[in-house]
């Protein structure tokens, strides 16, 4: 059985000793009822990953030992996912755990013209990020930006690949279709529940974005997101 794994955000500026905070010492001891000597798994989100002992299995501080340390390195090539704020927080938050299983490097929320919802709980948002990395095991998180315009997110986010998608009618290419195994980044902007207005459509072109479509569905903005997101990961194994 795996050991179990917990997120511990300055990991590589610990000693060989770790004191975990009461969450996850609660959730050692009391849930899974763990005893010294036992071995769990840790990650900053950065890279680093270690497997430690439990030193003193206290349900409000428990220490811990580090027995082995292990440094990743990040994918080459970064996915990028500029999604609009949602109208329902449930479906922004439900997309941000499968993007962070599916390991997309970036994600933007973005605010345009249709986007309705404006508020945004930074604090809550990473924490379902923490959550899913755990849940996936991986010692990579991705970067939350704080939230972008439209404008902004066009003329400050560079990549080797942009793409723009829409429901508009109008020349589009397919996202399948235009995948490239030797590029770096790529960059996907996914619109509100309205979808983006046509001039923020031909300011993105005029930028360097390529519009797309992702399928003969229309899909609701975050199944929009991870079908992209998909799309874009599968091009990195082929």
């Amino acid at each position: 059985m795996a050991s179990p794994y917990f997120y511990f955000a300055t990991l590589k500026k610990q000693a060989d000793t770790i004191s975990l905070d009461e969450k996850s010492s609660r959730h050692i001891v009391q849930v899974l009822r763990m005893k010294t000597g036992e071995e769990l798994r840790l990650t900053d989100g950065l890279g680093l990953s270690t497997l430690a002992s439990i030193r003193d299995a206290n349900k409000k501080k428990c220490v811990v030992n580090i027995v082995e340390r292990k440094t990743s390195e990040p994918e080459k090539r970064r996915v990028q996912i500029a999604i609009s704020l949602l109208r329902n927080a449930a479906r922004f938050e439900w997309f941000l755990e499968k993007a962070t299983e599916l390991g997309v490097s970036d994600i933007i929320p973005l605010r345009s013209a249709r986007t309705e919802k404006q508020q945004y709980r930074l604090e809550r948002m990473q924490g379902i990020l923490e959550s899913a990395l755990i849940q996936s095991q991986q010692s990579w998180m991705p970067i939350l930006h704080e939230p972008q315009n439209f404008l902004q997110c066009i003329e400050n986010f560079p990549a080797d690949q942009k793409f723009i998608a829409h429901c508009e009618p109008g020349e589009k290419k397919q996202l399948s279709e235009m995948m490239h195994t030797t590029v770096l980044s790529q960059l996907i902007l996914i619109g509100p529940e309205g979808d983006f207005t046509e001039e923020e459509i031909r300011k993105a072109v005029d930028a360097g974005f390529v519009a797309v479509g992702l399928g003969d569905h229309r899909l609701r903005s975050e199944t929009a997101a991870i079908a992209a997101a998909a799309v874009l990961k599968l091009s990195h194994s082929l």
